[in-house]
Parts: structure tokens; sequence; C-alpha cells
């Protein structure tokens, strides 16, 4: 008999929650989307009606559900850690967007409902399962490039996101540099000790007037030695900015941006190709897919997940390290983050600093 299917549940019906849903319903085999929740109700009746799902306004009614085994929480972040330890009393295995929380205390109180409950958690940090930074991985930790001296990381969007948005975000460091956080430790695989950044409002100065930054550099110091650098910035005028090179004792790896197309137009007048592709739900489309259907097949057969949970509180260790570096002006260990730091705005950063 073919192996049952995993029963997931979804809670939340924003942009990423019906990004799921549809995946789910649709490019995992070895899954069946069980529902979708949201507090919004309508949102939920509009994707639930489409995919031939039930759909509510209540997570509680979804976790109650004995036929369902997993839940994807993609809900605001404030909500994260609270529906994590409500599915876990619940006995179903979660898959949840990034991050966490946006302080260590909630987090670890998270992950202590987890460990207490056995089930398996893991966090949305789709990058990792993207080709292009994965051939890279792979390259450094099969020696193809000898040891690696150097990183650098872009990561620029195509336009800032709104005000109501980064209010709420957590800010730069914790909502758009913690993915080049998790990709540092992921492509190098090791630990960052130190974090230096500066950063300013280079972009709108309402996203300063909203006490955060909009433009950074961060330089990183690995265990071993080596070296890094992310740049970030929330305007990137031609589209979506992705990039990474690595640098070792023995050549380079370097991902370039993808493109909707390969074609290059050749005139008299310059070589021309079109734009990359315009934002991240376009450029990740395929690692999206692939970190859910990694999400099932771990929990199917019992293999622990490939992001885990302390996999989710790391970056947001160095989130919070580069917010106090800005702050105080000085290179910030990730030994001296611990549970009591919560550095949710920048508002010392002006416009030119």
């Amino acid at each position: 008999m073919p192996e049952a299917r995993l029963s997931v549940g979804v809670i939340g019906a924003g942009r990423i929650g019906r990004l799921h849903a549809e995946v789910l319903a649709h490019r995992v085999p070895g899954a069946l989307l069980a529902g979708i929740v949201d507090v919004a109700g309508a949102a939920a009746r509009e994707v639930g009606d489409r995919l031939g799902v039930p759909a509510g306004d209540d997570p509680d009614t979804l976790l109650a559900r004995a036929d369902v085994d997993a839940v994807l929480i993609c809900t605001s972040t404030d909500s994260h850690a609270s529906l994590i330890a409500a599915a876990a009393r619940a006995g179903k295995h979660v898959f949840c967007e990034k991050p966490i929380a946006l302080d260590l205390a909630t987090i670890d109180g998270a992950l202590a409902a987890v460990a207490a409950a056995g089930i398996q958690l893991q966090i949305g940090f789709n990058r990792r399962f993207d080709a292009n930074y994965r051939r890279v991985r792979d390259a450094v930790a099969g020696g193809e490039i000898g040891r690696p001296e150097i990183l650098h990381l872009i990561s620029r969007d195509p336009a800032p996101p709104s005000l109501a948005y980064v209010r709420v975000s957590g800010g730069l460091f914790l909502d758009m540099t913690i993915h080049d956080f998790d990709m540092a430790r992921f492509l190098l695989g090791e630990e960052v000790v130190e974090v230096f950044a500066v950063a300013a409002n280079l972009v709108d100065p309402a996203i300063g007037a909203a006490g955060d930054v909009d433009t950074a550099v961060t330089t990183l110091r690995f265990a071993s030695g080596a070296l890094g650098t992310i740049e970030n910035s929330r305007r990137a005028a031609y589209g979506y900015d992705q990039r990474a090179e690595v640098l070792g004792s023995l050549g380079a790896i370097a991902t370039a941006n993808n493109h909707p197309n390969s074609a290059v137009l050749s005139r008299a007048g310059g070589v021309h190709r079109d734009p990359p592709l315009h934002f991240f739900l376009e450029r990740y489309a395929e690692s999206y897919r692939d970190e859910l259907a990694a999400f099932v097949a771990a929990v199917r057969s019992g293999a622990p997940v490939p992001v885990s949970g302390a996999d989710g509180r790391a970056p947001v260790v160095l989130a919070l390290a580069a917010q106090r570096s800005v702050i105080e002006g000085r290179p910030v260990r990730a030994d001296e983050i611990g549970d009591e730091s919560n550095i949710r705005s920048i508002d010392t950063v002006s416009g030119g600093t």
C-alpha cells in the first residue's frame, strides 16, 4: 500500500500563506492540504474555496483536528512563538516562517515547548533550498575552493516595504538581513563569532522616522577566522539583486542573479538583457516548493528537519548583534547577546550615519 500523505494545515492566508497552501495542494506529492485559517476569515475562505479545503478564522479549530498532522505558521512575527507552542501542545509538527520571534527569551520558550512535545520544527529559511546557493554550499563543503577565506553576500530589494510593515517588522536586520545571516552560516558551514555593522537612511527618510534603517553593510568574522560582508539596500531600481561569492585558498565560486530569460540583445548602442526577476516570490519560487517537500519528507520518515529551531535562533542572535553594533559603533561578539537583548529599533541612526 502507498504511504499515507502528511495532512498539513496552514495558519495565515497572507501572501506567503497563500503561496504555501497552493504549493502543498499541487506541488508536494507527499502532502495533503487539510485546511487554512486566518484571523481575517474572508481571506482564508477565498483560498479555501479556490483549493477545495475547509477554511476559518480560528487557529485552535485547526489544531484540534485529529486528522491534521502538521501546520504551517505563516502569520505575523509577533504570533509565531505562541502558535508554535500551541501546535506543540496539540502534538502537531510545525513549519514556521522566520523569525521565530524578535527576542531570544521568547524564542527559547517556543523551542522548549517543541522539545517537551517531541515534535518536529522547521524554520522557513527557503534560500537554503535554492539551486544556486546549494551549489555554493556543496563547493565549500566538498573542498572545491579550498579553505574559505572571504564571503560576500548582496541582497537588495526592488523597493522598500510599506511603513506599516516597517513599524512591525523588527527592523532591517531582523527582517531582511536575517536571511543573509542564515546564508552566511549555511554557505560556510560554521558559526559567526563577531559582527560589525554600519547603517544609514539613504532610500526613504520616513523609514528612519519609523525607527529603522534602509541601507547597511555588515562585516562578519567566522570561528575559523574567515571574513564576510553583507550588503543590504531596500531599493535597487533594476530589480531584485541576490548574489553570493566565496573566495577560498584554491579558487572562488559565485552566483549571479536569476533573470526571466537568458536572451541577450546586442546592438550598435550596447548589449542588453532583461532585468532580474522582480522580487522574492518570483526569484525563489522553486525553493519554496523544495523547503516544504523537505519538511514533509522529514516528518513522514522521522528524519531531522533540514532547518532546525536552533538554525532559526542563531540568525536572530546575529541580527541583535548587528543592531547593537550600529547603535554603539563597535564590533559586537555573538556571545555578548543574551536573553536580555531585545533591541528592536535603531532610533539613534541619522540619515548620513
